[in-house]
């Protein structure tokens, strides 16, 4: 089954408008492993706008399943993630002023940059992923950086889903395909939601995990935070 992580940078950017410690970003970490969740994703920026340093290191001790952090290798980005020691670690190319992710790595362009800090976390024993468009050069490019997964970038699926969910997953399929091909297991993410979810798991051949945080996180205001993560579990 692919795995759900979850992301809980909205719950800390709830907390950042007031100040204070609530709602309380390790509680909720703990809450959503024991309501399903396989893992809790986090992606620290520099101006810690949602999740801060301190938080990615208050978190670390409570994990029970999977930690991953997301975020662009800043030389201070890779020192942490090495004190940490996550199971996972996603880079990102997302700028400092970029509000969310909104496009893959180029990993032609930056292959040798890539693989310096891919094989520094390697090294560390910490699976490697890379946040990619689907376009098979890019698959292809994120192979020769040596990466054990890439990430699919999936807000273009999750805007022409209610279209045309064929032709919006169509360059999915294709990437996918060579991924595999390739021996890059995949995860994937971004606009993933409880309307567009359950169809790109069940096309996307050998799809590991998928990391969700806006949608699962609003979605939760109305239904519950257990009931939320286990109706997109059920998805999967």
């Amino acid at each position: 089954m692919t795995k759900l992580s979850v992301n809980i940078n909205k719950i800390a950017t709830i907390r950042n408008a007031r100040g204070g410690n609530t709602p309380n970003v390790v509680k909720a970490a703990i809450n959503c492993q024991n309501f399903g969740a396989d893992g809790i994703t986090i992606h620290p920026r520099p101006d810690e706008r949602h999740i801060t340093k301190k938080d990615v290191y208050d978190i670390s001790p409570i994990i029970t399943t999977e930690y991953n952090i997301e975020g662009y290798p800043t030389e201070d980005f890779i020192k942490m993630v090495l004190e940490i020691q996550p199971e996972q670690v996603t880079l990102v190319p997302d700028g400092p002023n970029v509000i969310t992710s909104c496009a893959g790595w180029d990993t032609i362009k930056f292959q040798d940059y890539l693989k310096e800090i891919i094989f520094i976390f390697k090294h560390r024993g910490i699976r490697t992923s890379i946040f990619v468009d689907p376009v098979e050069t890019m698959i292809e490019g994120a192979k020769n950086c040596g990466t054990d997964r890439i990430e699919l970038y999936t807000e273009d699926y999750a805007k022409g889903y209610s279209n045309d969910r064929e032709k919006a997953i169509a360059p999915y399929l294709g990437v996918a395909k060579i991924a595999n091909e390739l021996g890059l297991e995949i995860n994937a993410g971004h606009d993933l939601s409880l309307e567009n979810l359950e169809y790109f798991a069940k096309e996307i051949p050998n799809l590991k995990e998928v990391s969700i945080g806006h949608a699962l996180i609003s979605d939760s205001i109305y239904l519950g935070l257990e009931n939320t993560i286990q109706m997109y579990k059920r998805l999967l």
